[in-house]
């Protein structure tokens, strides 16, 4: 019978999941793969359905609201739409590009050493991509709703300073980013890999839970890629006041949360300096 310590090892000293290699800085080999360029397809596709039906859902919320104001799904029903369209999107692409549909995702998981810094480049260009595509679908749909209802861009609430805005998307990107990193860890996958649902779940519920959170202060970024998708369907100023909140706060919350999960959680810092404590017994 083994002694489980520190690190996942038994007393014997075997591990029962395995732990990918660092990604290299540079990867020029992915160039010269077909999967390197289906994976990129996949994130902008991903993310123009995700804009498409998110935008969707926003506008036709305040089209309701606004003849009735107990009409529409509200807060309740917009959060769970955002939880709900993530959950099924990273279901589907996991297996391709890993579903990340989120530039502040991309960051953190280049941060943790988890992607060349070209696919992390690249990813990152696909969504902002698929996100202006995705809202300009919605425009040239319903154009006079999208113009009237605000493009479903980001707007600030009133009544909050910067450093609480700031913070808001700060903590919310935190929540998510760190919730991937635990959803998609390797010794996690190796003892429920029977349960194949289960990485995309937690990461709908993160962001399910993270709107209900934020909607009020900030109308909930935490996906830069999100938030200038809209702005620049939308084209209005008002858009881009503050459009720096919306990627500067996910990428300080995706920084924080991989060197938190890589360096605390995971004992990253211990193995580097190779002062490791887990031996067997």
């Amino acid at each position: 019978m083994g002694k489980a310590i520190e690190g996942g090892a038994t007393e014997y000293g075997v591990k029962d999941y395995h732990d990918p290699p660092p990604a290299p800085l540079i990867d020029a080999e992915e160039l010269g793969q077909w999967s390197f360029y289906r994976a990129i397809i996949a994130e902008f596709v991903t993310t123009l359905l995700f804009l498409y039906v998110a935008v969707l859902i926003v506008i036709g919320y305040k089209s309701q609201s606004a003849a009735d104001e107990c009409g529409g799904v509200g807060i309740l029903g917009i959060a769970w739409a955002f939880g709900g369209m993530i959950f099924i999107l990273v279901y589907y692409t996991a297996g391709i590009s890993g579903g990340h549909i989120n530039p502040a995702v991309i960051f953190g998981l280049f941060l943790a050493r988890k992607m060349s810094l070209i696919r992390a480049i690249m990813y990152m260009v696909a969504q902002c991509l698929g996100a202006v595509c995705g809202c300009g679908l919605v425009k040239a749909f319903q154009k006079a709703y999208y113009v009237r209802y605000g493009g479903g861009a980001n707007e600030l609430v009133d009544g909050y300073s910067t450093g609480t805005r700031l913070a808001a998307e700060i903590i919310g990107t935190f929540v998510l980013v760190y919730t991937v990193f635990s959803a998609t860890d390797p010794k996690r996958s190796a003892r429920d890999s029977h349960v194949p649902v289960l990485a995309p779940l937690p990461i709908g519920f993160a962001v399910f839970m993270v709107h209900l959170a934020t909607i009020p202060v900030t109308g909930t970024g935490i996906n830069p890629a999100r938030s200038f998708g809209a702005a620049v369907i939308y084209g209005k100023d008002k858009a881009w006041d503050d459009q720096w909140i919306f990627w500067v706060g996910p990428f300080i919350g995706a920084a924080i949360s991989a060197i938190y999960h890589q360096f605390i959680l995971r004992a990253g810092a211990v193995k580097a300096f190779g002062s490791s404590k887990s031996t067997s017994y």
